[in-house]
C-alpha cells in the first residue's frame, strides 16, 4: 500500500502532469474569452451587416419531420468566426513575441545510432553525435 502511495505521489506531482494540468487551466480560459469575442462581439457585427443574428427560424418540413438546419448553419458560421479569430490572434502574438514560426515538427532517424530524434536536431539525444539537421 505504502509503494501505491508513494508511486502516486511521484506521478500526481511530477513536472508533466503539473504543465499539463496549467496549460489545459489556461487553454480554458483563453476558450472562454474567444468565444465571448465571437459570440459577443463579432456575432453582433455580422447580425448588424447581414440583418440576422442567427439562422435558427430556418426549418424544413418533412414528411412531418422538422429539419433545422438553421441551427446548423448558425453553429457553423460560429465555428468558422472562432477558427478565424483563433488564427489571427495566435497570429498577432507570433509577430509580437517574434516567433514567427514554430519549431519545425516532426522526428527523423538518426544515421549512427537508428534511434528517431526531432528533424531540427543538431546533435542525436541518444548517441551524442553530430547530425545535420533536415530543417533549420
Amino acid at each position: 500500500m505504502r509503494t501505491l502511495l508513494t508511486n502516486f505521489r511521484n506521478f500526481a506531482f511530477s513536472g508533466s502532469l503539473i504543465d499539463l494540468a496549467v496549460g489545459l487551466a489556461i487553454g480554458a480560459a483563453f476558450a472562454t474569452v474567444v468565444e465571448s469575442l465571437v459570440g459577443d462581439v463579432i456575432l453582433p457585427l455580422v447580425a448588424a451587416i447581414f440583418g440576422e443574428p442567427n439562422f435558427d427560424a430556418l426549418v424544413l418540413t418533412v414528411n412531418g419531420a422538422e429539419i433545422r438546419y438553421g441551427s446548423f448553419l448558425t453553429a457553423l458560421v460560429s465555428f468558422l468566426l472562432l477558427a478565424l479569430t483563433i488564427m489571427l490572434i495566435v497570429q498577432a502574438i507570433r509577430r509580437a513575441t517574434g516567433r514567427e514560426t514554430a519549431g519545425a515538427q516532426g522526428n527523423r532517424e538518426c544515421d549512427h545510432c537508428k534511434s528517431f530524434i526531432p528533424v531540427d536536431a543538431a546533435v542525436c539525444m541518444f548517441c551524442t553525435r553530430d547530425v545535420d539537421p533536415i530543417v533549420s
